[in-house]
């Protein structure tokens, strides 16, 4: 056989063939890409749902601070950690009432009781680190 004569016989994939393969792939990397996204949200979404705010702070006595925290998130906090320091670049963990303490969602309140000794008119800056979640960072001057 000649090769003109074979290279003209050979025929392509039917349209129809070839729509329905772009179809497939089509579909697959649809399904990829949406188990990816749910992989990645519900992940997100876990660490989303503590979000702690900051009520006030009572300052009491020279040697006694109180941290009046709520959580507006949808997960339930458990507090981990409290820093205080006189810089936001030198906190030291402190002594408090609310090692693993929880604080509900949706509203639900926490105080921290922090003995420390402060001087009145330095600011102070905090930290407060729940075991999931973003922790909650703020600064006060003390009366």
């Amino acid at each position: 056989m000649n090769t003109k004569t074979l290279l003209k016989s050979r025929r392509g994939i039917s349209p129809i063939l070839a729509t329905l393969l772009l179809i497939v792939i089509a579909v697959a990397a649809i399904v990829v890409t949406y188990a990816w996204i749910m992989t990645y949200m519900s992940s997100a979404g876990h660490q989303a749902g503590v979000q702690l705010t900051l009520d006030t702070v009572s300052w009491q006595d020279g040697t006694t601070i109180k941290l009046y925290i709520r959580n507006v998130g949808t997960s339930d906090a458990i507090i981990d950690k409290v820093y205080m320091g006189e810089s936001s670049t030198n906190l030291a963990p402190v002594n408090h009432d609310a090692a693993n303490a929880p604080v509900p969602a949706d509203g639900g309140t926490l105080t921290i009781t922090i003995s420390h000794n402060y001087t009145s008119g330095t600011t102070y800056y905090f930290k407060v680190v729940p075991k999931t979640g973003a922790p909650l960072e703020f600064s006060r001057r003390a009366p």
